[in-house]
């Protein structure tokens, strides 16, 4: 499954321990009624600084639309290697999106964010829509989103 391609990019980005356990993370985001077409969508991490570490999720497989997810375009400079083989289908106005991955504790309380990009073909794009810290607080904790996403929740 894709949750084990997501983990092994994600952690080719980190320099991790040795004995780094891994986490099933469950990710759900609820989108709003836009009434538009299916929305782009990539989930990615940040480290303290800012810095790009990895991409784990994309929702839309067509190239040519990933430099509408313009911050992740940005830190990635749009290299579609980052997000090889942990694609899925775009998805649809008032639907909900459940992607649960495989990730390293070591990303946890550790001051590393998520970072959820969105973009709908003709309605624009909302770079870093979702930014929330991977903090075990925030674990079942709903975000809201600023344009296309209505809610956005992680489950350890």
């Amino acid at each position: 499954m894709n949750k084990y391609l997501a983990s092994a990019a994600l952690a080719s980005a980190f320099v991790l321990p040795v004995a780094a356990q891994a986490k099933p993370v469950t990710f759900s985001t609820t989108m709003s009624n836009y009434g538009g077409p299916e929305a782009y969508m990539v989930m990615y991490v940040t480290d303290a600084s800012g810095a790009y570490q990895g991409s784990l999720w994309m929702s839309g497989g067509r190239s040519k639309y990933y430099r509408d997810l313009r911050d992740w375009s940005r830190a990635t400079g749009g290299n579609s290697a980052e997000v090889d083989g942990i694609t899925g289908a775009s998805v649809g106005s008032g639907r909900t999106l459940n992607v649960t991955l495989d990730l390293s504790d070591a990303l946890f309380d550790a001051g590393y964010e998520l970072h959820i990009d969105t973009a709908v073909e003709h309605m624009g794009s909302a770079p870093s829509e979702v930014v929330v810290p991977l903090d075990s607080d925030n674990s079942g904790k709903m975000t809201s989103g600023r344009r296309f996403i209505q809610s956005f929740s992680f489950d350890m």
